[in-house]
């Protein structure tokens, strides 16, 4: 009995729960209030990807905690003041206090593996839909953004930690892309110029 259910565990999913550290962003920040909501698709983000064959093995990829460390830590180096949100705004619903609420998805999250070798570097892309809502819940700005994160050693204990590190790059890069494109989505530039507010420069 205690064999079978060996032999059953090694042959479940292989499970990451993507952690890692995420550094500010080196900018001036915006003078503005952020309401940021985190929905549960977001938070509680989580990738499978069942194997095709049984040499392979399924993989199921938590990123929603790194998900909402990154975003947090991004944000508050990006705004003077970061709000975070107990319920979505909606439409015609105020949000008082805030200059403009944002809400991130993950739509799309692949991942490649090393084929039919020992080397544990690994690949995966993510695809991120992004709401700027002004604080009466009208739209300010819908945008799209990719990001892309590679193990950069196959120097690892495990396939786990392959992937791990490959999702902390790929979430770096997301943050770094955003940083430096916020200000450049031309309704958000619209936006700030009607608001008097110079785009964010990168610190000496």
């Amino acid at each position: 009995m205690v064999a079978l259910l060996g032999l059953l565990l090694a042959c479940g999913p292989a499970q990451v729960v993507v952690q890692g550290q995420f550094p500010a962003p080196l900018i001036e920040p915006l003078p503005l209030t952020l309401g940021v909501w985190y929905g549960d698709d977001f938070a509680g983000h989580e990738f499978f990807d069942e194997s095709k064959s049984r040499q392979e093995s399924s993989w199921i990829v938590s990123t929603g905690a790194a998900q909402v460390q990154m975003w947090d830590t991004l944000l508050a180096g990006m705004f003077t003041r970061v709000v975070q949100l107990q319920t979505r705004p909606r439409p015609g619903q105020p949000t008082p206090g805030v200059d403009a609420v944002f809400i991130p998805h993950v739509e799309e999250l692949q991942y490649a593996i090393p084929a039919h070798t020992n080397v544990k570097v690994y690949e995966i892309w993510m695809r991120y839909r992004f709401d700027l809502l002004n604080a009466s819940g009208g739209a300010i700005a819908e945008w799209g953004m990719t990001s892309y994160g590679k193990t950069p050693t196959a120097f690892l204990q495990s396939d786990q930690d392959a992937v791990n590190l490959a999702a902390v790059m790929a979430l770096r890069d997301a943050g770094a892309n955003f940083a430096a494109n916020f200000t450049r989505v031309p309704a958000i530039a619209q936006w700030l110029d009607e608001k008097g507010i110079l785009p964010a420069t990168e610190a000496p």
